[in-house]
């Protein structure tokens, strides 16, 4: 969102007359009510997150914008015949973003360390990275559909960076394109314009096409998706090449101007702009600014020019870079000092008026020096110089404080066995002989958690579809097992793996999984979420079933909610009985519970003993709707609740390991405490059955 200016428009002087006679010089002049479009752009953006907790749509101009000015730049080289020389462009462009954006970076990292919890503080010090490189959308994206993925309850001071990250992408892309224009029009002989026009529409018919597909299918990814994005700048870039040819009168031009500034205002009240975006409806905000930039000098009284041009918002347009930059760190650690989910009316006004202060200064002080100083502008090594500067500024610092702590957790693991015993001390007769007061685990660093591993892609010989093979796993290889056992499920049969290598280990089995998050094992209808995608996952279980022919599947047999309910669908009981009806042994898991809050979290804060980190779930009781299919042949149910819960109360912490690490997946650490209990039920569970698995002691 960096301001690119271009020249001052004609005067009408046989000088000016003379310019505008030179090529490109239709593509040449400033706009300063597009420039006023930035300011309400980002001010909208700033009063939609401050005051009604909601996307505007605001962005989306932003991006447009962005295209319109790059493109009317990169014309004028094209018709004028001028070098493009896209390397000194890529160095100019980011030795100009970087600096205030590690500024942001740098200011917020110190305001994580101070008044954040520590949770979140190494998942934010990867933002940081994440963003600086300008791939912050990428790691929400990523994060948004990974199931087995840290709680987010607390928003990121970074996420604004995703659309910061987006338009670094086109800034690398985007030229490119022009490259490849003045190619074609050499060899070609064809003008730059219809060239470019040609290949700007190309990109917003097909990404156009792919947002509306991705966003009905797998709207979180979609949001954050660059490619979902780039019909956007597409449109940014066919408006600038159109712009010059449209010449609407000046009643058409109040008109437009007001209309598309109304439009573009309303769409945030109007739409749930983050739960629909960015598919088609993504027009709305686009067309309304488009409208306003065609809209341009009325020469009218009554025109929104007027207000656009007028100087205040101009010098706002000057400081938006600054002000989207800022506003959001500065509301986000408002509201985790407060503990509150938005801002009030008095404090957002605060927080609104110190954004623009802020922004203001930031923009005279530091980034209008900078634009001016020459030094690294006198060759390519120095702004190169300038650029690694930047990146190493935020990179080294996290680098080695991510360093730190994965030496402090390996120094920690390294005494686990006898320090974090787990679930062993529910045992009769356990004698803890660890260290007091020795650190719980797993460490609390923010990262990422890691879910546990599921070994090698299923490989084609195995006969299983292209179309299923992703979510297929040769966990635990055996090439002449006593049994093949099969786990088909979400995260919450994920979270059981490392219970579930050591019994494969101890009866010499195979281990096949089948296993996307989200995804419900019973009937399209029945998932809570990504509809389209489990409705193919689960299109998938019986190929899988028929080409992995297993001994014995093991599922999830119920599920928790966070409202105190065990849930056991009409579709969970046809799958488990189909395959009982197979001849194939089923080993049912009685789901765990789940909370409206994170254990671990509020260990962390209030201490593992306090009385609000502790709850009970109707799953723990001992009836199950389960139980009248566990009572049918080849069907086991294996209830651990009591070893996550002991005596029906759920505590953050057994034997100095938490058990959650959110509101609902057992921890890996905790998990393998138990497995020689898991070990122990299921195999009892299957004698109770009459299974001849497992064939052991």
């Amino acid at each position: 969102m960096a301001t690119l200016h271009v020249p001052q428009p004609s005067t009408g002087t046989a000088e000016s007359r003379d310019t505008a006679r030179r090529p490109g010089s239709r593509y040449s002049g400033f706009r300063p009510e597009v420039q006023g479009l930035r300011a309400a752009a980002v001010l909208l953006v700033v009063v939609y997150h401050v005051f009604l907790g909601r996307v505007s749509g605001g962005v989306d101009v932003f991006l447009l914008i962005s295209a319109f000015f790059l493109t009317l730049s990169f014309v004028r080289k094209l018709e004028a015949g001028r070098p493009l020389d896209l390397g000194r462009y890529w160095l100019h462009v980011f030795k100009r973003l970087l600096p205030l954006a590690v500024l942001t970076i740098l200011a917020t990292l110190v305001l994580v360390e101070l008044f954040y919890p520590s949770w979140d503080a190494g998942r934010w010090r990867t933002e940081a990275l994440a963003s600086v490189l300008y791939v912050e959308n990428w790691a929400l994206a990523l994060s948004a559909v990974d199931y087995y993925a840290a709680d987010h309850s607390t928003a990121s001071p970074f996420q604004h960076f995703w659309s910061l990250s987006v338009q670094g992408q086109v800034f690398l892309l985007w030229p490119l394109a022009f490259a490849a224009a003045r190619l074609l029009t050499r060899r070609g002989r064809l003008r730059p314009v219809p060239v470019l026009a040609a290949m700007f529409g190309t990109v917003f018919v097909v990404s156009l096409a792919w947002s509306v597909h991705a966003t009905a299918t797998q709207q979180e990814f979609a949001y954050f998706d660059t490619r979902t994005r780039l019909w956007e700048f597409a449109l940014g870039s066919l408006l600038a090449l159109a712009v010059p040819h449209l010449r609407p009168g000046r009643g058409l031009r109040v008109l437009l101007g007001w209309a598309g500034l109304l439009s573009m205002v309303s769409v945030g009240v109007l739409v749930d702009v983050q739960g629909a975006f960015p598919g088609w409806i993504a027009l709305w905000p686009l067309l309304s600014a488009a409208a306003v930039v065609v809209a341009g000098q009325s020469g009218s009284r009554f025109g929104l020019d007027r207000l656009l041009a007028s100087r205040p918002l101009v010098r706002l347009g000057d400081s938006a870079y600054a002000l989207y930059l800022i506003h959001w760190p500065v509301l986000i650690t408002y509201l985790v000092l407060r503990d509150r989910p938005v801002a009030g009316p008095r404090s957002g006004v605060a927080i609104v008026l110190v954004c623009l202060v802020l922004a203001v200064l930031v923009t005279r002080v530091v980034e209008d020096p900078l634009k001016r100083w020459s030094w690294p502008e006198r060759s390519r090594l120095r702004l190169a110089g300038v650029i690694v500067v930047c990146l190493a500024t935020v990179a080294v610092p996290v680098t080695a404080a991510r360093v730190a702590e994965d030496r402090r957790a390996l120094e920690i693991a390294a005494s686990a066995d006898r320090n974090n015993p787990g679930a062993a001390v529910l045992l009769p007769g356990f004698r803890d002989g660890g260290v007091p007061d020795a650190e719980t685990i797993p460490v609390i660093t923010g990262e990422p958690y890691a879910k546990p591993g599921l070994g090698t892609p299923c490989p084609p010989a195995l006969g299983i579809g292209e179309r299923y093979r992703q979510w297929c796993f040769d966990t635990v290889p055996d090439p002449e097992p006593a049994a093949t056992m099969l786990v088909i499920g979400n995260s919450h049969v994920h979270q059981w793996i490392p219970a579930v290598q050591r019994l494969a280990e101890r009866n010499d089995w195979r281990v096949v999984t089948y296993i996307r998050g989200n995804c419900l094992y019973g009937l399209p209808g029945e998932q809570v979420a990504d509809h389209e995608a489990c409705a193919r996952w689960l299109e998938g279980t019986d190929p899988v079933v028929d080409a992995v022919d297993p001994d014995l599947v093991l599922v999830q047999g119920t599920r928790s909610t966070d409202e105190n309910e065990e849930q056991f669908t009409p579709g969970m009981e046809q799958r488990i009985r189909g395959l009982a009806e197979r001849g194939i042994q089923v080993v049912a898991l009685r789901d765990n519970p789940r909370f409206d809050f994170v254990p671990a979290r509020c260990a962390a804060e209030h201490g593992a003993g306090a009385p609000e980190c502790t709850a009970s779930h109707v799953i723990l009781d001992p009836d199950s709707p389960l139980d009248p299919v566990a009572a049918s042949p080849r069907v086991s149910m294996v209830d651990l609740g009591d070893l996550v819960c002991p005596d029906g109360t759920c505590t953050p912490v057994i034997g100095n390991v938490f058990t959650y690490w959110d509101n609902n997946h057992l921890t890996v650490e905790y998990v393998r405490t138990l497995a020689p209990m898991f070990v122990e039920r299921v195999e009892a569970a299957l004698r109770a059955d009459g299974s001849p698995f497992p064939a052991g002691p």
